[in-house]
């Protein structure tokens, strides 16, 4: 949590109590988007869970068609450290998978099971957490019908759908048990419909599977490949896969590049190349060597259906691509030009985390709080709302106000002055209370801090009543 100078200036004919507290809500620090349902974990390790749960994919024991919750819900109470979840309806079959990891290293499941990929050597869905592994996962990844990961010897490890070679184990057979695809040295692993990216230690770039769309990146833009091929031998640092209909890949680059291949016929590649025709038609466009997008200051990337999503250094938030049901976030759907090409920003600063679903976006903002845009047919914002989307970023969790309660008790009458000095450009909050067992903050101000970050609250309190204040920060 970050911490503000703070300096108080009171003038009083008696006796203050002063003391310096801090906020103790839960703020969000994880988010992942599938196809119709999102998952969030909050930083006392708890699992929440919103949206379509027609195969049980949220883990709360229930399931089936017309079952899903526009509201967080919560799933595990504690030590869940790492989230992943694939899905996509494919024509009306749903793919969707949940899994977590606990504090110990276990690796849990939940959802379809259709191609083998929860690993638990069966190939029935399951509507609660099943544990597939005790001990030693570091990092998961799904596409809805595979599953991916890491174990902290640097192993990958795979099982679910391998139809054109995704799991990378030289066949092309499913799998409902994990089997170990590399021995060793990989750091990072994404699953997208139908092909895998990973990162070894030494920065190099692999790929498997389909290739139909140039999406592994390694010149061709046809067939598929089931064993790991490198694509990029060093210096990339994240990755991430796209899907439903639109095969694409990204990553950064240690200088703070964003790089992409793959399918871009909506924009999603963020080049400027392809869109779509006046009258609504697609003009279909791939590349299937790494492409340059953005030059530096990226440091993080998410890949949606047809879209993506990347934060700057200065935690604005970018995206392009597709933008049928408002997933952009930009105020604008689909109209007959319902996309854009270039990266356009949409949240000035601030952003820590992002996650793109098949048609929904979510972010994390620096307080904690949690946004999403796009589709809600199935109540994947979690925003409790009447199962429609937005278009333009809508908060679904609060986050914890960063600041110091400031408590003066007066014991006498006086004039208080205070003098906060707080961060620039932010907002800030005078609350006073007439208690603190239990307290009830009123407000009585808000004004922005001055460029160096200076405000000066001043007041005349009533020693009788109003014997409480705090300033804090407000978004």
């Amino acid at each position: 949590m970050n911490t503000k100078r703070y300096l108080i200036q009171i003038c009083l004919l008696g006796a203050v109590l002063l003391q310096a507290l801090t906020s103790g809500a839960q703020p969000v620090t994880k988010v992942v988007g599938a196809g119709y349902f999102s998952l969030f974990l909050k930083n006392d390790g708890s699992l929440w869970a919103m949206g379509d749960n027609i195969v049980g994919q949220l883990g709360d024991g229930t399931g089936g068609p017309n079952v899903y919750t526009n509201w967080p819900e919560q799933i595990v109470a504690s030590n869940v450290t790492a989230i992943a979840a694939g899905g996509f309806d494919f024509f009306g079959a749903y793919r969707d998978e949940s899994l977590f990891l606990k504090s110990d290293g276990s690796l849990w499941v939940m959802g379809e099971n259709e191609f083998g990929q929860l690993g638990d050597g069966t190939y029935n869905n399951t509507n609660l957490p099943e544990m597939i592994v005790a001990s030693n996962v570091t990092a998961i990844a799904s596409d809805g019908t595979y599953s991916l990961f890491l174990k902290s010897d640097g192993s990958l490890w795979a099982m679910g759908n391998n139809s054109v070679g995704q799991l990378g184990d030289g066949t092309y057979s499913d799998t409902n048990l994990p089997e170990m695809i590399v021995a060793s040295n990989v750091t990072a692993i994404a699953a997208g419909e139908d092909h895998s990216l990973f990162i070894k230690n030494n920065g190099s770039l692999w790929a498997m599977g389909d290739n139909s769309q140039g999406e592994l990146g390694d010149g061709m833009s046809e067939g598929y490949t089931n064993l790991p091929e490198q694509i990029v031998a060093s210096n990339v640092t994240a990755i991430a896969t796209g899907g439903y209909f639109s095969y694409f890949s990204l990553f950064l680059k240690k200088d703070g590049s964003l790089w992409a291949m793959g399918d871009e016929s909506y924009g999603e590649l963020g080049d400027g190349v392809s869109g779509i025709y006046g009258d609504g038609t697609f003009q279909a466009f791939t590349t299937n060597l790494p492409e340059q997008i953005v030059a530096s200051n990226v440091t993080a990337i998410a890949a949606g259906g047809r879209f993506s999503l990347f934060v700057k250094k200065d935690g604005s938030l970018w995206v392009m691509g597709d933008n049928t049901y408002g997933e952009l976030g930009d105020g604008t759907t689909d109209n007959g030009n319902y996309e854009t090409n270039l990266p356009e920003p949409i949240v000035s600063s601030g952003v820590t985390a992002i996650a793109a679903g098949q048609w929904h976006s979510l972010f994390i903002k620096s307080d904690g709080s949690l946004w999403g845009m796009g589709d809600d047919a199935d109540g994947d914002l979690g925003d409790g709302g009447a199962y429609s989307g937005i278009n333009l970023p809508e908060q679904i969790v609060a986050g914890t106000p960063v600041y110091n309660q400031i408590f003066v008790e007066l014991l006498s009458g006086g004039n208080v002055s205070l003098s906060y000095v707080g961060n620039g450009g932010m907002n800030y909050e005078l609350d006073q209370s007439f208690s603190l067992s239990p307290a009830n903050w009123v407000p009585q101000v808000t004004n922005p801090a001055g460029a160096g970050g200076v405000l000066v609250f001043t007041n005349t309190p009533n020693p009788a009543t109003n014997n409480f204040w705090r300033v804090r920060s407000v978004p």
